[in-house]
């Protein structure tokens, strides 16, 4: 399975040409490392082993491709922005691979040409960028605006999701207020960029923003319900368990009194999320909180992967088959 890295991981796996020199890969070792794979050039002077690029998922590379590009940058102070900065700031990116670094340059500032660089010419306002992590790059509210413009709905949610959850969740309990605020900020923002690309779509998601959503895909078939036409969705549904224990369902549809359950395979596969327990132990434990969830709530459990969610029709056909039709 895929993995994660930070940015100060990722920051180590990047290799210079004088890190690679000083390990005595001589230049034709680095052309027959780039020609069979054991290396892969990121910039002029950037490379990472073939190995640690192939072990991470999208985002985590993207991190490593920033990291790259910033340490070539010698002129034109740029910021990173839009997906780069999403990186940055450790924000999903749902089922989008980022296909360049994006940097924004003030107009008339110039910036030597390179591969895997798309410069943005825009004005930001110094109250807009930020260092995280030694990178220079557009704040996290910025950050999320911007992409709330450019991404699918669906990508543009679960980055406003995230952001939201690290804004309201407070001593680990979600903040009513917090996230209003946070709303009401994003608001004036987006009435400030009126008739800049994509602000009616920002403002459908600063509205649609929840950050009780635990995951990617929570947020996404939140949508995807929204576009079936249910109306009353409750997030991180609580119901009391035995010997004083609290059980968490990811959402309920309260419209048909259902509740729905994403399924994440890392529960299972990941030794990390297993916290020192057997596949076994996770699944008769999944198993006996389902069986109490159904039996004192008297409500019909459905559970969805990710495969499951990735469109309307396909989350409906997944809620057909228990009967779940949709409101549209």
């Amino acid at each position: 399975m895929p993995q994660h890295t930070t940015m100060d991981a990722a920051r180590r796996l990047v290799l210079s040409r004088e890190a690679l020199e000083r390990a005595h890969w001589s230049d034709r070792d680095i052309a027959r490392g780039l020609r069979e794979g054991t290396l892969r050039r990121l910039q002029r002077n950037r490379y990472v082993l073939g190995a640690e690029w192939n072990d991470l998922w999208p985002e985590s590379r993207h991190r490593i491709e920033v990291l790259a590009a910033f340490g070539e940058v010698r002129d034109g102070n740029p910021v990173a922005s839009y997906e780069s900065a999403a990186v940055v700031w450790d924000l999903p990116l749902y089922r989008h691979v980022p296909t360049a670094v994006h940097v924004t340059i003030p107009d008339g500032v110039h910036v030597s040409s390179r591969a895997g660089l798309r410069r943005h010419c825009e004005v930001i306002p110094t109250t807009d960028t930020t260092v995280e992590v030694g990178i220079r790059c557009t704040t996290l509210e910025r950050t999320v605006f911007d992409l709330a413009r450019v991404l699918s709905f669906e990508a543009a949610v679960v980055v406003a999701d995230a952001a939201l959850r690290r804004e309201a969740f407070i001593d680990g309990s979600y903040d009513v207020e917090s996230a209003e605020r946070w709303r009401q900020r994003m608001g004036a923002r987006a009435r400030r960029a009126s008739g800049m690309r994509g602000v009616r779509q920002a403002v459908e998601v600063i509205g649609f923003a929840d950050g009780r959503s635990e995951s990617p895909a929570e947020s996404v078939a939140r949508v995807q319900l929204w576009r079936l036409g249910f109306e009353r969705i409750g997030l991180q549904i609580s119901v009391s368990g035995p010997d004083g224990e609290t059980f968490r369902v990811d959402l309920e549809i309260e419209d048909v009194g259902v509740f729905l359950e994403i399924d994440g395979l890392g529960k299972y596969h990941d030794e990390v999320l297993r916290s020192g327990k057997t596949m076994e132990q996770v699944l008769l434990a999944e198993k006996r909180r389902e069986d109490w969830i159904r039996g004192t709530t008297q409500k019909r459990f459905v559970r969805a992967e990710e495969k499951h969610v990735r469109s309307p029709q396909d989350l409906e056909r997944r809620l057909a088959a228990f009967g779940i039709r949709s409101r549209r």
